[in-house]
């Protein structure tokens, strides 16, 4: 029989226990560590795709064309107020010139209010109208016939363009002073005898409207010999 001691089942016992704690604290701490990699891996991922990403150099050429842009832009923002500004410059100075103008036609039609105020080769009269629609009637004794190219007898034509129509028109472009293509023509109707018509007509901005008496002269044209301002086309023709 040895003298060696054996040890006692209980003390083999603990050690056994002891070895187990230890390896199993191992391996918690091992899957702990792997847990917390795999945890900053991910939340580093994004990290390492931003520095992934190639960094974007900028040569001095590149930056100046980016400056210069940059100024153009501005620049042009900075021109839109001066742009509104030169709008409305010009709108001022249409509105004025309409009001010079206004002004100029008022105290031209104030003058030639005096009864018998001369022209040339005549004298113009203008006379207030007891038609309610008539501002004045305006009579100029310069008036004269605009003019035929028809040969013959004359019979006085109410068709549209025909010669003697047109004809018609420029006797009123005429009297009222008003551009054959800058005026309406309401109406053209017979002024009471074969040779004698009448023609209503207004501006095509609406703000001068005339009725224009006129008479056949042989072989020299229509001739204007009474015209009323009117204030309304409302019963006029």
């Amino acid at each position: 029989m040895s003298n060696e001691e054996k040890p006692y089942p209980s003390r083999l016992k603990k050690k056994k226990n002891r070895s187990n704690s230890i390896l199993n604290i191992m391996i918690g701490l091992v899957f702990a560590l792997i847990l917390i990699i795999g945890v900053s891996m991910l939340f580093s991922g994004g990290n390492d795709q931003a520095q992934d990403l190639e960094p974007v150099t900028i040569s001095p050429e590149t930056e100046e064309q980016t400056s210069g842009s940059g100024e153009s832009e501005s620049a042009g923002t900075e021109e839109e107020p001066d742009e509104d500004a030169e709008v409305a410059d010009e709108e001022k100075a249409v509105a004025e010139k309409a009001e010079e103008e206004k002004a100029q036609k008022e105290a031209k039609k104030a003058e030639e209010e005096k009864e018998g105020s001369v022209t040339k080769g005549g004298t113009i009269t203008r006379e207030d109208s007891s038609d309610p629609i008539v501002e004045e009637t305006v009579i100029n004794t310069s008036w004269e016939p605009v003019g035929t190219k028809q040969k013959g007898d004359h019979v006085s034509v109410y068709q549209k363009d025909s010669a003697d129509w047109n004809e018609k028109v420029k006797a009123v472009a005429y009297a009222t002073g008003l551009d054959a293509n800058n005026m309406y023509v309401m109406m053209i109707k017979n002024g009471g005898g074969p040779q004698k018509s009448i023609a209503t007509v207004q501006s095509k901005d609406e703000s001068e409207k005339y009725r224009v008496h006129m008479e056949w002269v042989d072989g020299e044209g229509w001739k204007p010999v009474k015209m009323d301002v009117l204030k309304t086309l409302e019963g006029a023709y």
